[in-house]
């Protein structure tokens, strides 16, 4: 089915974001790992597979809409180098995300896209779902301190 192109462009758009935050949350997770923090390790590391499941659907859908998926690049990355400047610049990027893909809905709405539409609306769900996981583990780090929480992060 021969899709619009504008909207296949906006599809690539967002696996390029994807592809970014799989990038930052694998280093954020390995970077975790180094200094001991276990649980962070695997709360980033599920975090970047659920991006690797967003940018799967993402390329079926390009593919479906007779589209070719770009997958060599990137959005610039955040690299935080302490475990709150982690989270801060992920905050950034999953906002970023939510804003686009709303955006992406609207517009696959107007081009009559319902498919496409409930595609981006499923992957939208999760990163409502990010927001909110990180915004807890900066209340949790606000409430108790940067040190305290860390101790219950090993």
């Amino acid at each position: 089915m021969k899709g619009n192109e504008r909207l296949i462009a906006t599809l690539n758009s967002l696996l390029a974001d994807e592809l970014t935050a799989i990038n930052q949350y694998m280093v954020h997770s390995e970077m975790c790992a180094n200094w001991g923090y276990g649980k962070l390790h695997e709360h980033f590391e599920k975090r970047a597979i659920t991006e690797m499941k967003h940018a799967e659907k993402l390329i079926g859908r390009i593919l479906f809409l007779e589209g070719t998926p770009v997958v060599s690049e990137l959005k610039k990355m955040n690299i935080g180098a302490t475990v709150d400047k982690q989270l801060a610049s992920d905050l950034v990027l999953e906002l970023g995300a939510v804003k686009s893909y709303n955006e992406a809905i609207k517009q696959a709405g107007e081009v009559g896209d319902c498919a496409t539409r409930e595609v981006l609306e499923g992957i939208l769900n999760d990163e409502d779902g990010h927001v909110d996981k990180i915004e807890e583990l900066r209340d949790q780090i606000s409430q108790m301190t940067l040190p305290m929480f860390l101790t219950t992060q090993i």
